[in-house]
């Protein structure tokens, strides 16, 4: 059994152990990081249009992703620490959401977390990203919730009856 597991900041220890916790021994297993590329492409662009391309040690474009690079190997580490056995780490960069449903393409099974308003059952608890990968993923996918699950009475009540 081929399983991806999206490492995302905040909620990926909901995922890795619903990994540790469901995925049968033996299964191969990939912790997948992508890191977008909005925030570095921002800062190159702001700092060329500010200051042309004459000093390209000092753009802060540069910087970012080296940091982004850093978290994404911290966090990797982290989950493969807690996953406790043996697995593949994966860093991706791109758009987010696309680079996540590339690489489910051929597994057995994907786990994401609701990033989404976590205090209410029902398609808010996703955010944008999660939901395309939801809507889009080419294979079964495992959704956890990062916390406790909202109880039932945070569903909105059905709609009225009309005779």
């Amino acid at each position: 059994m081929a399983v991806i597991v999206w490492i995302v900041e905040g909620t990926w220890p909901a995922c890795v152990d619903a990994a540790r916790t469901r995925v049968p021994a033996g299964s191969e297993i990939v912790l997948l990081h992508v890191t977008g590329h909005e925030s570095p492409g921002a800062a190159h662009g702001a700092f060329a249009g500010l200051l042309g391309r004459g000093h390209p040690e000092r753009d802060p474009g540069t910087r970012m992703e080296e940091l982004a690079a850093d978290s994404a190997r911290r966090l990797l580490r982290e989950a493969a620490d807690r996953l406790g056995r043996p697995c593949t780490r994966e860093e991706r960069s791109g758009r987010v959401e696309r680079e996540v449903v590339e690489a489910a393409e051929g597994a057995d099974l994907l786990i994401l977390a609701r990033d989404g308003d976590r205090t209410h059952l029902g398609p808010k608890s996703l955010g944008p990203a999660s939901r395309f990968v939801v809507d889009h993923a080419p294979c079964p996918v495992l959704l956890v919730w990062p916390e406790a699950t909202p109880g039932l009475g945070s569903m909105p009540p059905p709609p009225p009856h009309h005779h």
